[in-house]
């Protein structure tokens, strides 16, 4: 049941909307261009197959290579998506329920893996785990001699398992530290043992975030291009860039791959937004709450122990000591990439100019949607997340065709390649931004217009400072996903413009590993340190509910 204090403040800001519409005018069309922007990759290819499909696109839709694609991008996005959930559910409860030793910090290693590229762990696993590996080298004394392939669907679904799961540890422990006890502790006192409790009570309030956990990793495992292509996995991703590579027919092939793709990853998008209206009813709804009780584990401490090791051994130790180890075995001459300066400075100016643009940009939608909620200002909003269920590739894609036919000038060139960041990465800012905002209270603004400033002053001066962690936090999520992007910089980036991602991927492409060590260590320590942010709000978001990180 709503407490009265809550309506009688949401009906309190409905009523004082309309004083912002000298400020909500301009900002409707500045949002609206920022949305039109984004929806152009989906707009375009949409029109280009209105124009290019054909009888020959429907035979190569219906060629058993095709549905191979097809078949191993669904198959590989459930188990990935299931085995994250697996992981992430006894990790959060651990880490939020437990009396677990040193909780925060496996808490904190827990979501380390955000920070090692995909592509890169992938190539640390082969190297650790597959034939010839680190692995067979501790085991040959015990009469190991060969280790089976790890290439494949099989090395393919370990690496994005053990680099994703992350993406739903964060929203399931969310929902871990927001959910009421009184239901346990009633089911609990009515004589139900633990495990009905779980499947009966606590599952279904974590139904609507575990959701959400896997619609994130499902749209990163149908957007991997470089765990799949280390792996040899063939998916749409793999095969979309291998047809763009050829002539004539090749590139036809590519769009209309991308616009399979984009159907799928749009169907996903869908999906999980009818799982949650439906599990509305599962949320817990209870006014006040208060933290939940702590668990001893007991003998189950051992246990716990071990799972946790083991998962972080793979996720985060495996490919840091790799990278070591190869820094190690060879001269700093060969270890040292031609011109690190030039590396870090194209990598951290791409990045940082992203999370600014994208910041700016999606103020004016995230504002308007808490300030002033008309149906069209919540069309906008929505639209605005859909650039996030398009893979990189597709954008990429979509942007080339679009640049090589309507505008040439900008192919090939930073504008471009910082659009297509801007568009496949705008929703990590919008998301905390909207929440930034819709935590400012009203009163602030207002007491500042009763004072005579104007209401681009009151934001400027009240809003923007009071919201700042939150869409720092923002920020922060789009300067590592920039930092650690693959597939946009191969397509996009200008002639000899490389960055860490990019060296990586080349030197791993020429069999050049010496090379990967060094690159590869100092871009994990970069995509961590912008993690500090995203800790931070984290942190204070807790806070101010009541719960301890």
């Amino acid at each position: 049941m709503t407490d009265a204090p809550s309506v009688v403040r949401h009906w309190g800001n409905r009523i004082r909307f309309p004083r912002y519409s000298l400020l909500a005018t301009p900002l409707q069309w500045v949002a609206t261009l920022v949305v039109a922007v984004a929806m152009l990759p989906m707009a375009y290819l949409l029109w280009r197959a209105r124009e290019t499909i054909g009888s020959d696109h429907i035979d190569f839709l219906l060629t058993a290579n095709t549905l191979r694609i097809i078949g191993n991008s669904i198959l590989l996005t459930a188990a990935v998506a299931i085995s994250a959930s697996i992981i992430s559910i006894p990790l959060a409860w651990l880490t939020t329920h437990s009396d677990l030793p040193g909780r925060q910090i496996w808490l904190v290693l827990g979501l380390l893996p955000l920070a090692i590229p995909s592509y890169l762990g992938a190539v640390t696993l082969t190297l650790a785990l597959g034939p010839r590996g680190l692995l067979q080298g501790w085991l040959e004394p015990l009469g190991v001699s060969r280790l089976p392939e790890i290439y494949g669907f099989s090395g393919a679904w370990l690496s994005l398992t053990l680099f994703t799961f992350p993406y739903v540890l964060l929203p399931v422990r969310a929902a871990f530290l927001n959910m009421d006890p009184a239901m346990e502790e009633m089911a609990r006192s009515l004589g139900s043992n633990r495990w009905r409790i779980f499947w009966r009570i606590t599952f279904p309030l974590l139904r609507p975030s575990l959701a959400v956990g896997m619609l994130l990793t499902s749209l990163y495992t149908l957007s991997d291009f470089g765990a799949v292509s280390v792996m040899q996995f063939t998916t749409f991703t793999r095969a979309i860039y291998v047809q763009y590579g050829l002539p004539f027919f090749g590139r036809a092939s590519a769009a209309f791959l991308s616009l399979i793709l984009m159907a799928l990853a749009l169907s996903l998008f869908l999906l999980e937004r009818r799982i949650s209206s439906r599990l509305q009813h599962f949320r817990d709804i209870s006014g006040a709450r208060r933290p939940s009780k702590t668990v001893q584990l007991g003998r189950w401490k051992y246990a716990a122990l071990t799972f946790c090791t083991f998962i972080i051994s793979l996720s985060v130790l495996i490919p840091i000591v790799v990278l070591i180890s190869w820094l190690g075995r060879h001269k700093p001459a060969y270890a040292l990439p031609l011109d690190l300066p030039t590396l870090t400075q194209n990598t951290l100016g791409v990045a940082a100019l992203t999370a600014c643009l994208a910041a700016i940009a999606t103020l004016p939608v995230a504002y308007l949607v808490i300030r002033s909620p008309s149906q069209w200002n919540r069309v906008l909003y929505r639209l605005a997340f859909l650039p996030n269920a398009l893979p990189g590739i597709v954008i990429a894609l979509s942007l080339i065709f679009f640049s090589t036919r309507h505008l040439l000038s900008i192919y090939q060139t930073l504008p471009l390649l910082l659009l297509g960041y801007g568009i496949r990465f705008m929703p990590l800012s919008l998301g905390s931004t909207r929440n930034a905002l819709a935590s400012v209270n009203l009163r602030y603004e207002e007491a500042a217009r009763g004072l005579g400033a104007i209401p681009l002053r009151a934001l400027w001066r009240i809003t923007l400072p009071l919201a700042r962690s939150g869409i720092l936090a923002g920020m922060a999520l789009i300067f590592l996903n920039v930092v650690k992007e693959l597939p946009t910089t191969l397509l996009l980036s200008p002639t000899g413009f490389q960055t860490y991602a990019t060296y990586i991927w080349n030197s791993y492409d020429e069999a050049i590993f010496s090379q990967i060590a060094l690159p590869g260590l100092i871009l994990i320590a970069l995509c961590a340190l912008s993690l500090i942010p995203v800790f931070a709000w984290d942190r204070l978001l807790r806070k101010g509910n009541g719960h301890s990180l």
